[in-house]
Parts: structure tokens; sequence; C-alpha cells
């Protein structure tokens, strides 16, 4: 099997020579993690390394030629099924992709930093959804409508997340604060309105009952006693461990202790566990964001305000 080794300067001409195919009448500016890129439209043959975007493009109709060995989500294996594997979120297997021979690569999030690796290959984008998770979700809709030519189908994709935002909102009515908290193992830490899980006290409109938490990337390492301390009305878990498939100690078991028992959420049987994956792996794609919108639509709806 040929092996492949690019030299920096060859790395670099095969990138440019690839992206500055912009002389053509059919190509068309989207706007990426990394600015605004021309590319070629309606690109055949898409690889992608990066959940959120995958998750999207198979709302969208596209299917990738060539995608991660390993897909966490559960949702996405179905229509990956006969993607051709290239390599992990963080190694890309240059072999692989090169006889794929995309038209694109797509990388994003945790295969962010893989962008000019993969351009040695193909041209590539990076898709990445920040903390500013709803408009970035959203601009990544339009985007991939516009270079695959599925605009009608990003604007009934659009009307939906508005719909489902708003149901959200409704629910929410009457109900008052919240602690995100994510588990690993025996670990929990809690997450406010600057972080990757903060879009979601804007969803639903619900106050942080831990106002001023750390906003780093892992969250505010907390304890039994915080919980209890801040007493939420909700609880909205995300188990790290679950939706990388490790074994070990779950978020219900995590979580249970005679301190947060005695919080309003656990008596009122306030705690909504999220889906893991959908989450913490594919979280701003698009029927992650639907699963994960529905999903606390349907607690808020089931436990009545105050």
């Amino acid at each position: 099997m040929r092996r492949i080794a690019l030299s920096g300067l060859m790395a670099v001409a095969l990138s440019s020579a690839a992206l500055s195919s912009a002389a053509s009448a059919q190509d068309v500016g989207i706007q990426t993690a990394q600015g605004l890129v021309e590319l070629p439209a309606n690109p055949q043959r898409v690889a992608v390394y990066d959940m959120a975007a995958l998750d999207t493009l198979q709302a969208m109709g596209v299917t990738p030629a060539g995608t991660i060995d390993d897909i966490m989500v559960p949702a996405l294996r179905e229509g990956a099924k006969d993607a051709a594997p290239v390599g992990t979120l963080f190694e890309p297997d240059l072999e692989a992709l090169a006889g794929l021979a995309p038209d694109l690569v797509i990388v994003g999030g945790r295969s962010s930093t893989q962008l000019q690796t993969v351009s040695q290959v193909a041209p590539a984008i990076d898709m990445t959804i920040d903390t500013d998770l709803l408009p970035e979700a959203r601009a990544r809709i339009e985007a991939y409508g516009t270079l695959f030519g599925k605009q009608d189908r990003a604007a009934q994709m659009r009307d939906t997340l508005d719909d489902k935002l708003a149901a959200l909102k409704d629910a929410a009515h009457g109900h008052d604060t919240a602690m995100i908290v994510m588990t690993n193992g025996p670990k929990m830490a809690a997450y406010g309105k600057g972080s990757r899980f903060g879009w979601i006290y804007g969803a639903t409109g619900l106050a942080e009952a831990a106002p001023d938490l750390d906003e780093a990337t892992h969250g505010q390492a907390i304890t039994h006693e915080f919980i209890a301390e801040a007493d939420p009305d909700w609880l909205l878990v995300v188990d790290r461990g679950a939706a990388i498939g490790e074994d070990g100690q779950g978020a219900q078991a995590t979580l249970t202790s005679d301190l947060v028992a005695g919080t309003t959420a656990w008596s009122k049987g306030q705690v909504v566990y999220l889906d893991p994956a959908a989450n913490y792996i594919a979280a701003g794609g698009y029927g992650s964001l639907i699963a994960t919108l529905d999903q606390l639509t349907k607690a808020l709806a089931d436990s009545p305000a105050r």
C-alpha cells in the first residue's frame, strides 16, 4: 500500500492549489470558524472529522464518503455505515484519506487542531461550534445549505429549530433555577452561562442556581455540599463516562447522597439526565440539538411550575 509522505512545501502547494480553484463561477463563500472561505459548490466526496458536522449533514441529506473509525453517537452510526474509515478525531489516517480522494475535509471541535494536517491531502475547513452554540449552529446550517445546494432544506431546519426553542421557552415559564452538572466517574463539575453548556440557560430562561461559576472548559469542580447549598430547582446532568463509552460509576450513583436528596430538584424529581453523546460529543449538531430541546421541553412541561 502506498505510503503518504508529503513535505511541508508540497503540503502548502497542494492546499493552496486546492483552495484557490476560486476561478470557477460555481464557487461559493461560506462562513467557517476561521472566517469566510471560498470553495467549489456541491462537493461530491466529503470526509468528516467532526460529529456535530456529521449530525447536521446527515439531517440535510448529505452522505459522507469518509468519517472517523469509531462513532460514539449512536444516532449517527446508521447514516455513516458505508463511509470509509479515515482515522480518529485526534489522529487522521492520511493514507486512508488520500485513498478516498475527497473534494473536501471537514474538521471541528476536538479535531480542529488537525486542520493543517488534513489540508495536506485536500481542501479543509474548520466548522467548530463554540460556546455561543445556538447562533453558531444556525450559521453552520446556513453554510452547509449554501455549500451543498440545500438551501430549502436548511431553511426548514432553521424553522424547526426556532419552533422547538419557542416550545421550550413556553414549557420553562414559571420555573426558576437550574444547575448544569457533568459527571466523570465520581467527579462532578458545574457549568455556568459562559460555558459549553451555557446555551441551555438562555434557551430555557432558567436562572443559574449558582451564579459566577468559573468559565473553564471543564467546568468548576463541585461537591455534594455545593449542590445542596445552591439548592437548584432543576439538575441537568451530562454523564461524560457514558458519552465516551467508559465503564465505571454512572451519573446517578455519583449524585446520590443525603445532601443532594434534600435539594428541590431531587425531592421533586426534577433531575434530567441529558443525552450524553448528543451533548458532549455532537453538541450543536442539528439532530443532537433537536433531541436535547425535546427532552428538556418534555421534562419541564411534565413538571408543574411554582
